[in-house]
């Protein structure tokens, strides 16, 4: 009888991994639409923003993680919920502990500067420029994961790397031959260094949330990715926050708007569209990270580079040369490179876990 019940309750464990495993799997789809979905849009948009006369940086950086209020709402449905279900009145957290606390800070102060060095880029390049030098944030996220969280170098990911940095190389070599009318090239190679910079930190940033989790030993779960989330964008709100006033942006925003190029209705709609869209970005790919890994954030969002040229071609004053098609074929190259080594690897390791599940019987 003991026998019958331990072979039940075996056979159970198979059929609780495969639901984890897809409940998983529908997360991991969920926050990459929301993330696909907020940086086409978004990257549009703040584009759209310096294109017709804005000039502050700091609040584009603010608007990022500006809407991160709404995320009260799962956070405290969730906690609801887990308090009627808790019928052997434990203590439920309602927020992370004080080490993930401290990690979100960090984070949150260094996505802020991150996001500050991506919109000083975004002022002075084309989206189909600044959109390839931001991919190489997947090559930065691959060296920092390596150092921080001990992900593997292999053939592919190497390849990957040294192909999308050759990708930035030729279009720093031509860089002149897609200068905005009017931009001077000091600003524009300023703006091209300050957006390489920003792909390193975000890099380290993806690395450093992979690394916060594994290191404070947690189990990722639904609740954990929203707190994080919510402690990570409040303190990058907040630092934003500062510098807006001591820039005096506030005081700058009402003139601003009466001398925006689209009309001043549409300066407060496109601020508003923005921060919801970056919001969404900011939700989809930290959900990315907290449910697989900050490698998997890097392969998506090089993914999406080649539709980020296409709206941008199509709905802004730029156009595609020779040099961006180059470039582009070493940013999907690369791509495909790290993404094949990927699942080489995970059919290798699913392989030899079948094998060793297969001992016991064997024997």
């Amino acid at each position: 009888m003991d026998m019958e019940i331990e072979q039940e309750g075996n056979y159970d464990k198979p059929k609780k991994l495969k639901n984890f495993m897809s409940i998983k799997s529908l997360l991991i789809l969920i926050y990459s639409i929301f993330f696909s979905i907020g940086q086409i849009s978004g990257a549009m948009l703040v584009r759209i923003y310096f294109l017709h006369g804005g000039k502050r940086k700091w609040l584009q950086s603010f608007l990022l993680t500006a809407g991160f209020p709404i995320l009260i709402l799962p956070i405290s449905i969730s906690y609801v919920k887990k308090n009627k279900k808790n019928t052997n009145n434990n203590n439920i957290r309602l927020f992370v502990t004080p080490k993930l606390a401290i990690f979100s800070a960090i984070l949150g102060i260094l996505l802020g500067i991150c996001s500050y060095l991506y919109n000083f880029g975004m002022s002075y390049l084309p989206i189909s420029i600044s959109s390839l030098l931001g991919s190489t944030s997947l090559a930065f996220t691959a060296i920092f994961a390596y150092f921080m969280v001990k992900h593997k170098f292999t053939d592919f990911s190497v390849n990957a790397v040294v192909l999308m940095m050759l990708g930035s190389i030729i279009l720093g070599l031509h860089m002149n031959r897609d200068r905005p009318i009017g931009e001077s090239n000091r600003r524009y190679m300023l703006g091209f260094v300050m957006t390489i910079i920003g792909a390193a930190l975000h890099g380290f940033i993806n690395a450093g949330v992979e690394y916060s989790h594994v290191k404070a030993g947690v189990v990722v779960t639904f609740d954990l990715v929203m707190q994080m989330q919510f402690l990570i964008s409040m303190f990058s709100a907040l630092f934003c926050l500062v510098a807006m006033v001591i820039n005096e942006d506030f005081q700058a925003i009402t003139r601003e708007a009466e001398e925006f190029g689209l009309g001043q209705h549409k300066y407060y709609m496109i601020l508003a569209l923005t921060a919801i869209s970056l919001q969404t970005m900011m939700i989809g790919s930290l959900g990315m990270i907290f449910c697989s890994s900050a490698l998997l954030f890097g392969l998506v969002n090089a993914l999406l580079i080649p539709i980020q040229q296409i709206f941008a071609v199509i709905f802004l004053p730029e156009s595609f040369n020779s040099d961006k098609w180059m470039a582009l074929a070493m940013c999907l190259w690369g791509f495909a490179s790290y993404f094949y080594g990927e699942y080489k690897d995970n059919m290798t390791n699913k392989v030899t876990k079948n094998k060793h599940a297969t001992l016991p019987d064997q024997v």
